[in-house]
């Protein structure tokens, strides 16, 4: 277990998490400042969580803030956000709060708030997991590209996203985004692109 004491902590080059087992855990009053283009945390060693962080930028970077591959990695009550950009969201630098490799399996995402950003997560083919209890905002939500993720418990905030959830040509019919109407209820009445 790592403890991340209250401070700002600048960062210009990514963290690889690689360690089996390992977790970094944040205090009160820790921010993660990203100053530069890089993906400033990769969870790969399996079984990683990353919990209680807040992480922002100094400016709009067309990176994610956290890239998860392996096994049962997780990331728990965190804060991820972007500074502000101007005109509509469909022309923002494309940020995220999180991207998922193809062999991220068993992934939890629980209690974090994401908002600022072009997207929320980019759940790429062949990741799986649980998408549970977040809070979206400001974004242009979760985009799922053939992925299957649980998505349950999800609330979201002003200014509204642009959509939600985001199914992608390619992802899956049925279980567990069909039918629609339990997914949109079962996420506050989430608003759900169905591009399938």
């Amino acid at each position: 277990m790592i403890h991340v004491l209250r401070g700002v902590y600048p960062v210009t080059q990514q963290l690889s998490v690689n360690i089996p087992g390992l977790s970094i855990q944040g205090r009160a009053g820790a921010l993660i400042l990203l100053q530069a283009p890089v993906v400033p945390f990769l969870l790969s060693g399996g079984d990683n969580t990353l919990q209680g962080l807040e992480m922002t930028s100094d400016n709009p970077y067309p990176v994610e803030f956290v890239q998860l591959a392996g096994e049962g990695n997780r990331l728990l009550d965190c804060q991820i956000y972007g500074p502000e950009q101007a005109g509509d969201s469909s022309t923002w630098v494309v940020n995220r709060g999180f991207v998922t490799q193809g062999n991220a399996t068993g992934l939890l995402v629980q209690g974090n708030i994401f908002h600022s950003l072009r997207q929320s997560a980019y759940l790429n083919p062949g990741s799986t997991g649980s998408i549970i209890f977040n809070v979206v905002y400001n974004t242009r939500g979760y985009v799922v590209d053939r992925a299957l993720f649980l998505f349950s418990g999800n609330s979201w905030g002003i200014p509204e996203n642009a959509v939600d959830i985001a199914l992608l040509s390619g992802t899956v019919s049925g279980a567990p985004y069909d039918p629609l109407s339990a997914l949109e209820e079962s996420n506050s009445s989430a608003s759900v692109s169905d591009q399938r």
